[in-house]
């Protein structure tokens, strides 16, 4: 799909990924290249990042790929530097990095609860933490006039609840309150814009595959009246709008791209039994004689 940005939207500007070499990550590498941005790829796994890279560069992409955790203070350290020294400037960061898988809380083991917070929340925040020094107004490589951006990718189980996620769910929620917190404080200190994206299910993408196998899509259909799949292109181009300067008066929002999903309910009857219902229950209304009721 074409994209709706002029392609040099984002020219001049540089963006460090983490989770940037697969899935949602790597689409907002792709698009944020393909609009002017040059990309640092973060991630644990080196072949993995290697052909990211490689794609990338077969665009016309200026790209370069660190590996490190973002679980580790000193490999976040490590990445966020490789990428000033490279490119000699930072403007932008996507946290993108995350864990998931389904299991219910009794089956699930306080070390597996600890490992998605130490990705997707502590992970985040230490890249943010690590960031700061070359994001903020004044900092290497950036002029007085203003500070750069982060962006934290996140998600909608927490708004209300969400079978088999506790450990994604209260991961999440930190992510949002990280985000607004940041965008508070370093908005105000730093002129440093933070804010968040929450897709919903993305088509051809790991979470997906691990969160909706084959064997329950079905089922997965019937409870969830609006289900709709979207696409790794509806995340990247809300990234696109976000780290650009149409966006540049957004601050401490977690943007909802989920095609409404998280507000469905399942449909416990069909419309023409609610009709007929209906109906009935208003002329029993009609039809019921008023009788004085005790106050007592």
């Amino acid at each position: 799909m074409e994209s709706p940005f002029r392609d040099d939207i984002m020219k001049g500007k540089v963006a460090l990924i983490t989770g940037g070499a697969s899935g949602i990550g790597f689409e907002i590498s792709t698009q944020f290249g393909k609009h002017g941005a040059s990309i640092a790829i973060m991630g644990r796994r080196k072949q993995v990042i290697d052909s990211a890279v490689s794609n990338l560069k077969s665009l016309g992409i200026l790209a370069v790929g660190f590996q490190g955790d973002v679980r580790k203070q000193e490999d976040a350290k490590r990445v966020v530097e490789s990428t000033f020294e490279h490119f000699g400037r930072l403007d932008i960061l996507v946290n993108s990095a995350a864990g998931n898988f389904l299991v219910s809380p009794e089956d699930l083991s306080p070390n597996g609860f600890r490992t998605v917070l130490d990705i997707d929340s502590v992970g985040t925040f230490t890249m943010c933490h690590e960031a700061l020094k070359y994001l903020k107004k004044d900092g290497p490589g950036r002029s007085s006039s203003s500070g750069g951006l982060i962006l934290n990718i996140s998600a909608t189980l927490h708004y209300t609840a969400a079978w088999y996620q506790i450990h994604v769910a209260a991961a999440k929620a930190a992510v949002d309150a990280t985000t607004r917190n940041l965008a508070l404080e370093w908005g105000t200190d730093y002129d440093i814009r933070v804010n968040g994206i929450g897709p919903g299910p993305i088509g051809d993408t790991p979470g997906l595959s691990k969160l909706v196998p084959d064997e329950i899509k079905n089922k997965t259909r019937e409870y969830m009246p609006l289900y709709k799949v979207g696409e790794k292109w509806d995340i990247a181009m809300a990234a696109v709008y976000l780290a650009s300067d149409a966006g540049k008066y957004i601050n401490g929002t977690t943007l909802v791209v989920d095609g409404g999903l998280w507000l469905s309910r399942p449909r416990h009857l069909a419309k023409e039994a609610v009709r007929q219902i209906s109906r009935t229950v208003e002329k029993r209304s009609r039809d019921a004689p008023l009788v004085p009721r005790s106050k007592i």
